[in-house]
């Protein structure tokens, strides 16, 4: 079992989830070939929940939680931030503003200085995969509990195909 602040927010929230162990490659990296590992589990790679973060001009961070393959759209980004400017978070940013490192990231149990935008790409999925705040693990949990912790997060399209 693991534990992390994720894991803690959903047993006290009394949240049930399974543990995806995903291994790292020799370079402490997670696998690349995630889908494989989900497919041979009868799950659905595109069930992913990936937690894209950004840093807007005005210096804050926002999170965009996002499934499937879709990619960010950043026109409707910046026009829902009310931000002329956005960017990806570099690299030890992410690690900064999150207290989690890449690859690990979650879309729960976040500083509560980082906006948390939900995309609609979520719903379509049952059951959800998220990241577990510590590298190797991922987290499957009902897409309806997750949103239940993020019900103040916004939601909306945020991604184009």
């Amino acid at each position: 079992m693991i534990e992390s602040p994720v894991t803690e927010l959903l047993n006290s929230n009394n949240i049930p989830f399974d543990v995806i162990e995903i291994p790292l490659s020799e370079d402490k990296k997670p696998i690349r070939n995630l889908e494989e590992l989900l497919q041979s589990e009868g799950r659905d790679p595109n069930s992913v929940v990936r937690s894209l973060l950004f840093k807007t001009k005005s210096g804050s961070f926002v999170l965009l939680a996002v499934a499937g393959g879709g990619r960010a759209d950043w026109a409707v980004l910046r026009k829902h931030l009310g931000e002329r400017k956005l960017r990806m978070a570099e690299f030890d940013e992410v690690e900064e503003s999150t207290g989690y490192i890449v690859g690990a990231v979650p879309p729960i149990a976040l500083p509560e200085t980082i906006r948390v935008l939900v995309d609609e790409s979520m719903t379509t999925f049952d059951t959800v995969i998220i990241g577990s705040g510590v590298l190797g693990y991922a987290l499957s949990l009902a897409c309806t509990n997750l949103l239940t912790l993020l019900s103040a997060s916004d939601k909306g399209t945020f991604t184009k195909e």
